[in-house]
Formats: structure tokens, C-alpha cells, sequence
């Protein structure tokens, strides 16, 4: 099939100038107003009509004294030609705009657990009020996130994930450095503070699950400081319960301690061991980056979350 309309052979595509000039002649009869119409000189819509006649191999509009009148053949092609125009604008129309007041579908977000606890309640809460026909759905982050953001089974990912670095957006939402949670009524750690010293003779409760703990063990080992550990956890969920109940001390990014500790039966401390920081960031695939309910619902977070950072431009990653 040949492409250009310059071509009279029958095989070539009608152009978007010539369904136009189609759909125009057949509703005013008159070549001078479809020529005012179109902007275009008279003499150059009959060269157009010229040739849409050769490439349809019909006269389509005969001159009569009521004007230009469809033949038979033209009366049969107004229908599929006014339906492929509107297809065409349909293409070229801007994307949908999504508004949340009306929407109805799933948001799926991939997130650690801490997010669960740090980060769900207060999107929940924002999305309840302002998208009620809007669900949320949260799944794990793991090796299969990429390919859950990429088939758009899942929306965002939101966390410490390094293995999404390449090939996707990303979007910082706030800084995290670490901080110790410590029972209220602690029997030996109070009002003095908290120390090296203190964090070395305590016991502690250990989170062997996620990244951002990678980070916590490499910078221990990197001091040479050695921890107590007494019980171990797959993730923070129940941590404020172990450690409200204990004297047991947990090392966890601030973000989450905050959180926990507004029960009042915590205490947040810095951390006296030096654990590099990390960013927080939401993660999507390139395929969704102009989607205006993936638009929505990032722009929902960065303004739920990017507090505590200047907003920053979200950028996409090199692929290696």
C-alpha cells in the first residue's frame, strides 16, 4: 500500500487534506467555500478535487445548477469518510484529563512495610476525601516491581529501590537518616541522652529486611561497632509493640521512629553510630509518565510527602 497521496495508481492512502475537502464539498456544494473554509485558493481545491477523483476513480461531485452535487459513489463513501476523520481527531485530541472526584479504578503501589505504617494512613485518608470511587491497593517491592510498573500492573513504587535506578523516572519525596526508638519508661536511658556507649551495653532488636538496613549492618561493621541482638524482625511491623513492652533498643530511619513513637510510649533518639542517609522516592516506568491518573497520583504524593525537600524535578534514569 502506497502511502502518498501524490500518487493517482489507486494503492495510496487518502490524506487528511482530501477527507477534509471530501467532507466540506459534500455539505456546502460549492468549491469557493470550501476553498474560504480551508484557507486554501479555489484553484487549489480543484487541483485537490483532481485529484480525489483519480485516486477514487469517480467524478464524486457533479456541477449542476444547484451547485456541486455527490454522485452515487460519493454518497456511499460520506459515511466511512467522515468516520475515519473523526477517528483522526480522536487521535489528535490531548489526552483525557483525569478527574479524581468521578474516577473509578485501583491505584496499585508497591512499598516496603514501613511505608504501611509511614506513608498509607495519610494517602488513604487524602484519597477517601478527594477520589471516593478511587481503591488502593498495597503490594510488596521486590525483584518483580519492574515488571509490575512496566505491564502497568502496578502504578508507583515507593521506597529505598535501588533496582529500579535504571530505565525508570524517579522522584525524590523526602531524606532519611537514622534514629534509635527506645521504650518511654527505658530503666536505664532517660533524660541524659544516648550514647555510643549506651548503644553498645544495650540489647537490641534487629530488622533484617529491606535496603535501608543493608545500609545500617555495612556502616556497624564499617565502625566496628557490635550489636546485642535478642530478637529479629522481617520488618518493622510489631517493632513498637516489642520495644514499647522491652528494653530493647531498635535502629530504624527516622521517618518511621516519628511515626511510631507518637504513641507516647517511645522515645526517639539520634543515632550515635554515623549511618549514611537515603532518599525516599517514588519510582514509575516511561510508559506511564504522561498518563493523567499516573500524573494524578504522583502528583498526590509529592504533595502528601515532599515536605521535607525542595520539590524537585522528577528525571528519568539512563539505561546502562
Amino acid at each position: 500500500m502506497n502511502l502518498d497521496d501524490d500518487t493517482d495508481d489507486g494503492t495510496a492512502l487518502l490524506s487528511v487534506k482530501l477527507l477534509r475537502l471530501f467532507d466540506l464539498l459534500y455539505s456546502t456544494n460549492s468549491v469557493t467555500r470550501v476553498a474560504e473554509q480551508l484557507g486554501q485558493s479555489q484553484p487549489t481545491v480543484s487541483n485537490w478535487l483532481g485529484r480525489l477523483r483519480r485516486q477514487l476513480g469517480d467524478e464524486l461531485f457533479v456541477r449542476t445548477a444547484a451547485g456541486m452535487q455527490a454522485t452515487p459513489r460519493a454518497e456511499e463513501l460520506i459515511v466511512p469518510a467522515r468516520e475515519a476523520l473523526a477517528s483522526l481527531r480522536r487521535l489528535a485530541a490531548p489526552a483525557q484529563a483525569f478527574d479524581p472526584s468521578s474516577a473509578t479504578r485501583r491505584f496499585r503501589i508497591c512499598m516496603t512495610d514501613a511505608s504501611h505504617i509511614t506513608l498509607l494512613p495519610q494517602l488513604l485518608a487524602h484519597v477517601r476525601a478527594v477520589a471516593p470511587g478511587v481503591r488502593l491497593e498495597a503490594a510488596r517491592i521486590d525483584e518483580q516491581s519492574a515488571q509490575a510498573l512496566q505491564s502497568g500492573q502496578a502504578d508507583l513504587a515507593i521506597g529505598l529501590v535501588p533496582w529500579l535506578e535504571s530505565g525508570f523516572y524517579q522522584q525524590v519525596l523526602y531524606p532519611q537518616d537514622w534514629v534509635c526508638l527506645v521504650n518511654a519508661r527505658h530503666p536505664r536511658i532517660g533524660g541524659k541522652g544516648f550514647s555510643l556507649r549506651d548503644y553498645k551495653a544495650e540489647a537490641h532488636v534487629g530488622i533484617v529486611g529491606g535496603t535501608g538496613v543493608q545500609l545500617l549492618e555495612a556502616a556497624l561493621l564499617r565502625q566496628r561497632v557490635a550489636r546485642r541482638i535478642l530478637l529479629e524482625l522481617p520488618g518493622f511491623l510489631g517493632l513498637a509493640a516489642i520495644v514499647s513492652t522491652t528494653d530493647l533498643i531498635a535502629t530504624v530511619p527516622r521517618h518511621i521512629g516519628e511515626t511510631l513513637a507518637r504513641t507516647g510510649e517511645l522515645k526517639v533518639f539520634d543515632c550515635p553510630v554515623p549511618v549514611p542517609p537515603f532518599t525516599v522516592k517514588q519510582h514509575w516506568h516511561a510508559r506511564y509518565h504522561q498518563d493523567p491518573a499516573n500524573r494524578w497520583l504522583r502528583g498526590l504524593c509529592e504533595d502528601l510527602f515532599a515536605k521535607r525537600a525542595a520539590k524537585p524535578t522528577p528525571k528519568r534514569n539512563r539505561v546502562p
